[in-house]
C-alpha cells in the first residue's frame, strides 16, 4: 500500500482518467462505420483506436492532426472515403465528452490535502472546454503542445516536473493508461495508481497494449479520494 503522506502533488491524466473518452470515440466511429456498413464491436474499434494514435503520435504533430489520422487509418483499413467533416469528427467532439460522475468530487476531496496537476496528451484549444467542466484550478496543467511530444514520451512528464518544482519522490500520478502513464512516469521515480476504468475493452481501453505493474490499481476515483484523504 502505498504512503499517501510521502506525497505534495498528485498529477493526472485526463482524457481516459477524468473525462469518459471512450463513449465520445464511440459514439463517434460507430456512427461512421456504420455509415460505410462495417461492423466491429466496441472493443475492436478502442483496440484499432489506440494502436492507429499511437503510431500518429510517435512523430509530433498537434492532436487533432492525430484524431485525423486515426480516421484516416479506419478509412485506408475498411476502404472507404471520409469527408472533411468525418476527418474532423473526433477533434470536434471532445468539447462534449463528459468527466466520470466521481471526477469532480473526488478531486474536490484530493485538493484538501495535495497539490494537483494534470499532464494530457491534447492540444490546448482542445483542452479549452474541458477546464469549466473539472471546476478545478489546476496547479499546473502540461499538454503535449508544450511538449511537442506525447505520452509515453518522458519529456512531458520532465516538463511538468520542472513547473511543480517537486522531487518525483514527493509526486503521485495517476493515469488510466499503463502505455501512457505507469511505465513512463515511473521510469522518473513517480509513484503511479492506475485507474483501471470499465471498459468494453477491459483492462485496457483505448490505448496501446503494455504490460506494467503500477505502485497501485484502483477501479475509480472515488476509492482514490477515500485512501489518500480519507473521505
Amino acid at each position: 500500500m502505498l504512503d499517501f503522506s510521502t506525497y505534495e502533488v498528485l498529477t493526472f491524466d485526463c482524457y481516459g482518467t477524468l473525462i469518459d473518452w471512450e463513449t465520445g470515440i464511440l459514439s463517434v466511429l460507430r456512427s461512421m462505420l456504420s455509415k460505410y456498413e462495417i461492423s466491429l464491436s466496441d472493443a475492436e474499434i478502442l483496440e484499432r483506436y489506440g494502436d492507429y494514435e499511437a503510431a500518429a503520435e510517435k512523430n509530433y504533430q498537434p492532436y487533432s492532426g492525430v484524431l485525423r489520422s486515426v480516421v484516416s487509418c479506419f478509412a485506408a483499413d475498411f476502404s472507404f472515403e471520409p469527408t472533411a467533416r468525418e476527418l474532423g469528427a473526433l477533434a470536434a467532439s471532445i468539447s462534449q465528452w463528459r468527466p466520470w460522475p466521481d471526477t469532480v468530487p473526488a478531486l474536490r476531496g484530493l485538493r484538501s490535502r495535495y497539490q494537483l496537476a494534470i499532464i494530457s496528451n491534447i492540444d490546448d484549444d482542445l483542452f479549452a472546454p474541458t477546464i469549466p467542466k473539472l471546476s478545478m484550478e489546476f496547479q499546473s496543467v502540461t499538454t503535449a503542445q508544450h511538449a511537442r511530444c506525447y505520452k509515453p514520451c518522458v519529456a512531458i512528464f520532465e516538463m511538468a516536473l520542472e513547473r511543480l518544482k517537486v522531487p518525483p519522490n514527493r509526486v503521485l500520478h495517476v493515469g488510466q493508461s499503463i502505455f501512457h502513464d505507469v511505465l513512463p512516469a515511473q521510469s522518473l521515480g513517480l509513484s503511479t495508481v492506475w485507474i483501471n476504468r470499465p471498459s468494453p475493452r477491459t483492462g485496457i481501453g483505448a490505448v496501446k497494449r503494455a504490460e506494467g505493474k503500477p505502485d497501485l490499481e484502483l477501479t475509480d476515483l472515488t476509492s482514490l479520494a477515500r485512501l489518500a484523504v480519507g473521505s
